[in-house]
């Protein structure tokens, strides 16, 4: 629940510090500066901050000016969150007040005070009511509290406070669950729970408890002494009275320690059913994961492999389920090494084939160590059969492991994208993400090598899910230079045709968002149209919502680049050849249907867009690349780059650096930080960073930058540039061509002057 649904504005700091309108839709907040102010305010809980304080917690070691850049930054926010206020008209959310400034949110209005609300009201709660209350009170928090501050000093405090609250609520949760005799439900979240705290008492107790009334009385004594270990060789304290009188109880069976009939049974252990006979899918899952549990001891292999499987599905339903796929994906591939055994790694790590649609990764640590553990899998698998002398990656595999070996070529060809872990600073996302749900980053040249073999092997072995996996490690593996949308598009058909006749779904919508940033590059939006319309159907179908902030930013491209929203065929689309006619030669050529969209609402859309952004998970996707799209629209209408200096770039900063610097006026320092600015990096944005750069070099006369940009320009001439991202553009390839051209051709025909 957003606190600005009900008519008020509303802040969220569980999470990234965001804060909502009255209709529940993000306000844009600017720079991590003003953030951090508006944050500093919340944690004073409406107290005055004293103007001095705010410098000092802004900054280590405060500049000339900051105590009226610290009323710059309150000025926008109170142009932000109150924006029909009169002129001079005093404030009445962020007000002046003696020395300082202080945040009148109402007790409602933040959703930390909320939470902690909800907890306290939850304790005078019957269990059922109890569960529902911290279920929903849980649902709230985006990521760790102040997420954007958790090295700031001043919000250290608040978030332990908080986090500690949380943690107590999840042990709340789980002591309902048992209390209406839920007890198998309540394991997985436990157990995961007592695995990341594990000094926490009575998450362990909590668990063990758990685990006896699902039947598991030996998994319950298992985890006593665990946690008895734990404490003892760890801490060196003995387990507290709670744990001990546990552990003896479960020894005795004592009848206390009995479950509570479960709701779907009646009171001599039958189940329930409704009217016509038929059982919830919540039933249905408890009744499975308990028979699972029950079934599989907790040490067995299988249990792995079916981890597996759940993260799949957990990487494609949500921001929260994204990241803990991610997190939980890394725990089960070093599960399986320590087990020493090569097959069962090898299936482990290759059974991640979430599909993967930007180019950006999301935890360059996470991803380097996908790729070496995938390396390792692969070299030992090979050695298990090949002839003595053939080990390694490239030496042929055992017939068997041939599906094995794809999936592994894969997910390197699929985790090496943006040039690997080592360009994710420059460069990696996925469908769900990485964008990994729908997933980023090793050397260039091995992924390319490894989606080739993995494509060449699934295309002998006759396998579609292998074959959709390999091809989108091989879409994956088409940035290493510019002009490649046309191969792009042929693999997102065939994925489209080959998931489509399979029941492949997920890859079947990879293949859409393919083809939908492919026939944008090509100026193609009515095609692009159809396949934001496509892949919006499956997506409603089989719950996969993170595909809607795809949808979501290829709708304010479109409108950014035609005049027009999807389905709406007054503005042509623009030609990627050619220079757009109307101002500037960037606009989008209209005819007499109707009025082309004006930058306000085409940078309103980016700001939606954006917003779907913040908590989904991708943070590969999200850094900087809000500001970047608003930039290229600049630098499109020919005009000079916002100059703030609170702005995030994000990885991009140092092919925008340049033109800030120039439209600061200070072109010593741009010509600097252009000949310090990397190549761009083989990725979605390519052509897009290319031109920026191409952009800089001819306003400050640099042949050598120019010529290089010209020469990387040059197979994507018929392109829009950027748009084959599916989320911006710089406009027609061609334009920045022929300014290249002739600022060139000036150089040339002058006497050669050194550069600034």
């Amino acid at each position: 629940m957003k606190a600005g649904i009900e008519g008020r504005v509303g802040f969220g700091v569980l999470g990234p510090v965001v804060a909502w309108d009255g209709s529940g839709d993000a306000i844009a907040l600017k720079g991590p500066r003003h953030r951090a102010v508006l944050a500093r305010l919340i944690v004073a809980r409406r107290r005055v901050v004293p103007v001095s304080s705010l410098v000092e917690d802004l900054w280590e070691d405060p500049p000339e000016g900051a105590v009226g850049a610290v009323r710059t930054f309150v000025a926008a926010l109170r142009r932000a969150l109150e924006p029909g206020r009169p002129p001079r008209s005093p404030a009445r959310l962020l007000v002046t007040e003696g020395p300082g400034y202080a945040l009148r949110a109402e007790p409602s209005a933040v959703d930390a005070w909320r939470f902690e609300r909800a907890v306290a009201d939850a304790v005078t709660m019957a269990p059922a009511e109890e569960l529902a209350r911290l279920e929903e009170a849980l649902g709230w928090w985006r990521g760790p509290a102040y997420a954007d501050f958790a090295d700031e000093y001043w919000a250290r405090t608040e978030r332990s406070r908080l986090a500690e609250l949380r943690l107590h609520a999840v042990e709340r949760r789980a002591a309902a669950l048992l209390a209406l005799g839920r007890a198998a439900e309540a394991v997985p979240d436990l157990d995961a729970h007592a695995a990341e705290h594990p000094w926490r008492e009575e998450a362990w107790r909590l668990l063990a408890l758990a685990l006896y009334r699902a039947g598991r009385q030996g998994d319950a004594l298992a985890v006593l002494r665990r946690a008895r270990s734990l404490l003892v060789e760890q801490l060196g304290v003995d387990p507290g009275p709670a744990l001990r009188r546990l552990e003896a109880d479960i020894l005795h069976q004592a009848p206390h320690l009995a479950p509570a009939p479960s709701p779907g049974q009646s009171a001599g252990g039958r189940l329930s059913r409704g009217p016509g006979g038929g059982r919830s899918a919540e039933q249905v899952w408890a009744e499975a994961a308990a028979a699972y549990d029950s079934a599989v001891t907790s040490g067995a292999r299988a249990r792995l492999e079916s981890t597996m499987g759940l993260l799949r599905s957990l990487a494609v339903t949500g921001a929260g389920g994204l990241q803990a796929a991610r997190r939980h994906r890394v725990a089960a591939v070093e599960a399986a090494a320590e087990l020493g055994d090569p097959e069962l790694t090898a299936r482990v790590i290759g059974a991640y084939d979430v599909p993967a649609i930007w180019t950006r990764v999301d935890d360059p640590e996470q991803t380097a160590q996908i790729l070496a553990a995938a390396e390792r899998a692969l070299t030992a698998l090979t050695a298990l059969t090949a002839p003595t002398g053939a080990a390694g990656p490239a030496a042929l595999p055992a017939p068997g492991h041939e599906a094995a070996r794809v999936r592994l070529l894969a997910t390197i060809a699929v985790e090496s994208r943006g040039g690997g872990p080592s360009a994710a600073g420059t460069s990696g996302h996925g469908l769900a993400r990485s964008g990994d749900g729908f997933a980023g980053g090793g050397r260039p040249a091995r992924g390319r090598e490894a989606a080739e073999e993995a494509e060449r092997l699934a295309r002998r072995l006759d396998d579609p899910a292998l074959l959709a996996f390999a091809l989108n490690g091989a879409f994956m593996q088409t940035f290493h230079r510019a002009g490649l949308a046309d191969h792009r598009d042929r693999i997102g058909a065939e994925l489209v045709l080959l998931s489509a006749r399979h029941g492949l779904v997920t890859s079947e919508v990879l293949g859409h968002l393919v083809r939908l940033q492919a026939r944008c590059a090509l100026a193609d939006f009515r095609a692009a149209d159809d396949h934001a319309a496509a892949a919006d159907r499956l997506a409603e179908r089989h719950e996969l919502p993170l595909v809607g902030v795809f949808t979501q930013w290829y709708r304010a491209l479109r409108l950014a680049a035609t005049g027009h929203p999807p389905g709406d065929d007054r503005g042509h689309p623009p030609r990627a050849d050619r220079g757009h006619p109307t101002r500037g030669d960037n606009g989008p050529v209209i005819d007499d249907g109707g009025r082309p969209a004006q930058p306000t609402e085409v940078e309103a859309a980016y700001r939606d867009a954006a917003a779907r952004l913040e908590g989904a998970g991708m943070p590969g996707m999200e850094r900087g690349l809000l500001p970047l799209a608003l930039l290229c629209l600049r630098v499109r209408d020919d005009q000079p780059a916002p100059t703030e200096e609170d702005i995030d770039w994000g990885p991009y900063e140092p092919w925008v650096r340049p033109l800030v610097l120039l439209a600061q006026g200070r072109r010593d320092l741009a010509a600097t930080a252009l000949r310090e600015a990397p190549e761009p990096p083989g990725d979605l944005l390519l052509e897009a960073l290319w031109c920026l750069t191409a952009r800089a070099a001819v306003a400050l006369g640099d042949r050598e930058t120019m010529e290089r940009a010209h020469a990387a320009l040059l197979p994507a001439k018929r392109e829009l540039a950027g748009a084959g991202s599916g989320v911006l553009t710089v406009g027609p390839v061609s334009a920045h061509l022929a300014a290249l051209a002739t600022a060139l051709s000036r150089e040339t025909s002058q006497p050669h002057r050194p550069g600034p």
